[in-house]
């Protein structure tokens, strides 16, 4: 039984294919939209459809960008030899808005997992090899702390160091304002091992 026109109903599947976006959340935002006046939608489409023309990859890191080379590799005051490697560009907003990172980026699109079929092959590792020369000065693996994420570290490290690259991890613990009582054994195993000295 259909409880709205088709035309709604096919909105609310369009919205329901964005990550994180539920039935009922897609339902939400449809029927926004709808009580939206009509300039105001207009012009969420023609952003949609202008992001989508406009947006790309940068050639060198991956990030989404609308010019060639992107703003944070073509920018001068940022440390060239120091490259953190990332899983999706979201992460490079994320580092961004702490403000401590001054160095570029690299962004693999994905990580390696092979239960769901992705080898190295399928992600910007290749590009990345590319990027290693004489000056670069280190290479952060900053991939989140999960199965892939790690096996990717890993793998980076494995194909870089031959290379004579410095390649760090980020580390992982204990949150600020965490409680130990409250931390699993993998991440309170994780705070031992990069403890540091105070």
């Amino acid at each position: 039984m259909e409880f709205y026109p088709i035309a709604i109903e096919k909105l609310i599947e369009e919205f329901a294919k964005l990550p994180s976006i539920g039935q009922k959340t897609a339902q939400r935002l449809t029927l926004h939209v709808l009580n939206l006046p009509e300039d105001e939608v207009r012009e969420f489409a023609e952003a949609l459809v202008k992001a989508r023309g406009t947006i790309k990859y940068c050639s060198q890191c991956g990030n989404f960008t609308d010019s060639d080379p992107c703003s944070i590799c073509s920018n001068p005051s940022r440390d060239q030899e120091v490259i953190c490697v990332v899983e999706n560009p979201k992460d490079i907003m994320t580092i961004e808005k702490v403000k401590d990172y001054n160095g570029v980026y690299h962004v693999l699109h994905g990580t390696i997992s092979p239960m769901a079929g992705r080898g190295p092959e399928d992600i910007r590792i290749k590009e990345l090899i590319t990027r290693i020369n004489s000056e670069i000065k280190e290479v952060i693996v900053a991939t989140n702390p999960n199965i892939e994420g790690e096996a990717t570290a890993m793998y980076i490290a494995r194909i870089l160091k031959p290379l004579g690259a410095k390649v760090t991890r980020i580390a992982h613990g204990i949150p600020v304002g965490g409680d130990l009582e409250y931390a699993d054994e993998v991440t309170l195993a994780k705070a031992l091992e990069g403890r540091k000295e105070i």
